[in-house]
């Protein structure tokens, strides 16, 4: 203690019989410890750090939150209203908000005075009333002040249907080919409604399978006459052969058509005979065919069981289906595959393009002002606005090359376009464009992280350039090629904007792979998650009604993206772990 107490007694001393020089480098030295250690900048980067990670967990809770949740059963509430005025709906959500001065002036003095004690706000709930066709509304807004008295009967039906959306109210009675049961129990409604669903679903196979297949069959007989007009000339012995074997087999088509419209009619006879009447808390009541409805169930009455079972059955059709009602119910599985094969031709085709380029710059390309220009111009087309991609792509790849695919080969289509408009062909091939700087920039920093010493080796054992980089630089840069390759994939399966004007439309009617040769039609529209994100939250005609499904969309796409992801990153991984241990 007496020594390092003389010590500091020393360097004290020391201190003050130093020069001023020395003893200003120890001032400055003493008053920028603090910046020199970057205490201040490394609180900034990891307060940065955190700020961003928690926006980002905030972003995917609430995606995932509304997303998971959107599909739970909710009860049906009958509220019966000051005014003696019922409704029944689903409580969707409450808000506060501010009465207008006339509702503050109709209301009872108690009331508005506990209203001007919060400040001059109310609570008021949304209820989902559905009932469109009765109503000409789905959603209504009920301030509690309005409310006398709230119940949950539990003989309320909550109905989805093939249209007018969902129904709240009662099943009054059931008829099956003329005998009518009244007040049907479940069991009498499920079984009558797994007939008639089945009716519906032979209805609208044969209708899909049976008469498009002939009507088809008829277009590519006119077609066919029509192509040989044009390349034989009108009145030939070519097409006169081709106009007789058209009008065979249309006739013979015709008989088929009339079969199965026969076939079709009866059907729907079938279907229409088993009808439910139901009625709506307001004694209207309204009769419909079984099958258009989707799914039913007593909202008050469930049990923990049943509230699952119906929360995994909306997902599977959710999943599985086609869109109905504008697309604000029913499924997304055209868009979901739309945007799966829309992801994976863009990825096929930018690959190729942005390997090619990168190899060429980096391994081909003498260095100098040209090609650090060419650099530039790359790395900028990675600023340019998606729109004006999508611009460009219908002006070039739709107007321009399909056009001209469309005069060389399909002639006898014109002038209704195959290739002349928006498909997923140019809808690909625009966004391969937007992503291809990606590419690029990742490439060429994988290739140039390679060891030179490897291409100096390859090439002193007798190997040509090409051989060098084809066994030694590609396969070694390779995962940093994947890299890039999975932000593009991130990239285009996120962009919308261009594919609004090459390609997607609200509701495609075939998928762009199917059964029907040649299997794969690029030259089709298609469906895409983010514009069907777009249009059910911007275009449908009650917001409210596309809430739900715009957070459960957003849910599908990242999921998607994810997954498309996650196997690119594996391939990744393997090839790192190839190359682990590789030393030149």
């Amino acid at each position: 203690m007496v020594d390092m107490a003389r010590m500091s007694d020393e360097y004290s001393n020391d201190e003050e019989n130093a020069s001023p020089a020395i003893r200003t480098v120890v001032t400055r030295r003493k008053a920028s410890d603090l910046t020199a250690r970057g205490e201040p900048m490394v609180w900034a980067m990891g307060g940065s750090l955190a700020f961003g990670l928690m926006m980002i967990t905030g972003f995917l809770a609430l995606i995932f939150w509304n997303g998971f949740t959107a599909f739970w059963p909710k009860p049906i509430d009958v509220v019966t209203m000051t005014s003696g005025r019922v409704i029944a709906g689903e409580p969707m959500r409450a808000e506060a908000f501010r009465p207008t001065a006339d509702a503050l002036a109709a209301l009872p003095a108690q009331v508005r005075a506990e209203i001007e004690n919060n400040g001059g706000f109310a609570d008021r709930t949304l209820y989902r009333v559905g009932n469109y066709d009765f109503y000409g509304n789905d959603f209504e807004w009920v301030p509690i002040f309005d409310v006398k008295t709230v119940t949950r009967p539990k003989n309320m039906m909550l109905v989805e249907r093939q249209e007018w959306g969902t129904f709240a109210g009662t099943i009054q009675a059931l008829t099956i080919d003329g005998k009518v049961i009244a007040n049907p129990d479940m069991a009498a409604l499920d079984a009558a409604h797994a007939r008639a669903r089945a009716l519906r679903d032979k209805r609208i196979g044969v209708e899909r399978n049976g008469v498009g297949e002939v009507n088809r069959e008829i277009n590519d007989l006119r077609l066919a006459v029509r192509r040989a007009e044009i390349d034989y000339g009108t009145g030939s012995a070519e097409m006169k052969a081709a106009a007789d074997h058209a009008a065979a087999e249309t006739k013979r088509l015709t008989v088929d058509f009339e079969r199965l419209s026969a076939d079709v009619r009866a059907v729907r006879a079938q279907d229409e005979a088993i009808t439910v009447k139901v009625a709506e808390i307001g004694g209207a009541t309204r009769e419909f065919p079984l099958s258009n409805f989707v799914r039913y169930y007593p909202a008050n009455d469930l049990t923990t069981a049943q509230k699952i079972g119906i929360y995994l059955a909306r997902w599977w059709e959710f999943l599985s289906a086609e869109p109905r009602e504008a697309n604000t119910e029913g499924g997304v599985w055209p868009a979901i595959f739309g945007t799966f094969v829309m992801t994976v031709v863009m990825s096929l085709l930018v690959a190729p393009f942005g390997i090619v380029a990168a190899l060429y710059l980096r391994e081909y390309a003498r260095q100098g002002r040209i090609v650090s220009l060419v650099r530039i111009c790359v790395n900028n087309l990675a600023g340019v606005p998606s729109i004006v991609y999508g611009v460009f792509g219908l002006g070039f790849f739709a107007y321009v090359l399909g056009g001209s695919i469309d005069q060389l080969f399909y002639p006898e289509r014109l002038p209704s376009p195959t290739f002349g408009t928006g498909g997923l062909l140019w809808a690909s091939l625009t966004l391969a464009l937007l992503t291809v700087p990606v590419v690029v920039v990742a490439t060429e920093e994988s290739l140039a992280a390679v060891p030179r010493s490897m291409r100096e080796g390859s090439l002193a054992c007798g190997a040509s350039k090409w051989q060098t980089i084809k066994w030694i630089v590609l396969p070694r840069a390779m995962p940093g090629i994947m890299t890039g390759l999975i932000l593009a994939m991130a990239r285009g399966a996120g962009e919308v904007a261009p594919l609004m004007i090459v390609g997607v439309v609200k509701l495609a009617p075939e998928l762009p792979v199917d059964a029907i040769f040649p299997f794969v039609h690029l030259e089709r529209s298609f469906m895409h998650l983010g514009f069907h994100i777009y249009d059910v939250g911007f275009q449908s005609r009650n917001s409210e009604a596309g809430r739900s499904m715009v957070f459960v969309t957003a849910l599908v796409l990242l999921a998607l993206v994810l997954a498309l992801n996650a196997v690119s990153i594996k391939v990744r991984n393997r090839l790192k772990r190839r190359f682990a241990g590789d030393k030149f």
